[in-house]
């Protein structure tokens, strides 16, 4: 796009001010996505007062043909991915195995702000697994340790049961990453971006990886 600027145009019967309409920069329309998320992300990861601002939905396959979706932690952007992790042996990495074309949605209430995210997910490497495994915090490693996330729960006391015995048994050591337990850093081949405005002309634009490189149009709302 050569253009200096983009110029919103309206009926001329439309208050202008009551819709919100604005110049827009085009440097906004021809940004490299992965650095827009990250602008956005850092701002409601700023601001908010969330326990877990990093949440995130991530969509799947499902075994039976239905869609499938859970909330998780986004851990970060690595090499122009998404990377999230959990245990490989749950529901969510036996889809994954089947079908690596995934989505991821955040919503961020107080930037009123929604990205949508289409992608391909590849497991990382056991080294990187590690990285992520020691960042948790100890209670969420022996849960991981202990549990296999989504079978059925036939005895809690015995979970529990198991959860203090290793506790007791590594006071002061460092846990080892259970072998199902890893990551998926996601490809995106597309990115949609929605900026929520109280006019409900809210601003949308999707990125679309095209032979190599991103091609970015606006979406009515």
């Amino acid at each position: 796009m050569g253009f200096d600027k983009v110029i919103v145009l309206c009926d001329d019967k439309l208050d202008p001010q009551s819709i919100e309409l604005q110049i827009t920069e085009v440097h906004a329309m021809v940004r490299e996505p992965m650095s827009l998320f990250e602008e956005w992300y850092a701002l409601e990861q700023k601001l908010s007062t969330a326990r877990i601002p990093s949440a995130c939905c991530l969509s799947t396959h499902g075994i039976d043909g239905f869609p499938n979706a859970r909330f998780l932690a986004l851990k970060g952007i690595s090499m122009g991915t998404f990377v999230v992790t959990g245990s490989q042996s749950s529901r969510k990495g036996v889809e994954i195995d089947q079908s690596k074309k995934v989505a991821l949605t955040f919503w961020w209430p107080v930037t009123e702000r929604q990205v949508r995210v289409q992608g391909v997910a590849t497991q990382i490497s056991d080294e990187k697994a590690d990285v992520y495994f020691a960042e948790r915090n100890r209670d969420s490693q022996i849960v991981s340790i202990v549990s296999r996330q989504g079978e059925d729960l036939v005895d809690l006391q015995s979970l529990v049961q198991a959860y203090e015995e290793l506790d007791a048994s590594h006071t002061g050591r460092p846990l080892t990453r259970p072998h199902d337990w890893g990551g998926y850093a996601i490809a995106p081949i597309r990115i949609e971006f929605l900026e929520f405005k109280e006019s409900r002309f809210h601003d949308r634009w999707l990125y679309e990886m095209q032979n190599g490189k991103w091609d970015v149009r606006r979406l009515k709302p």
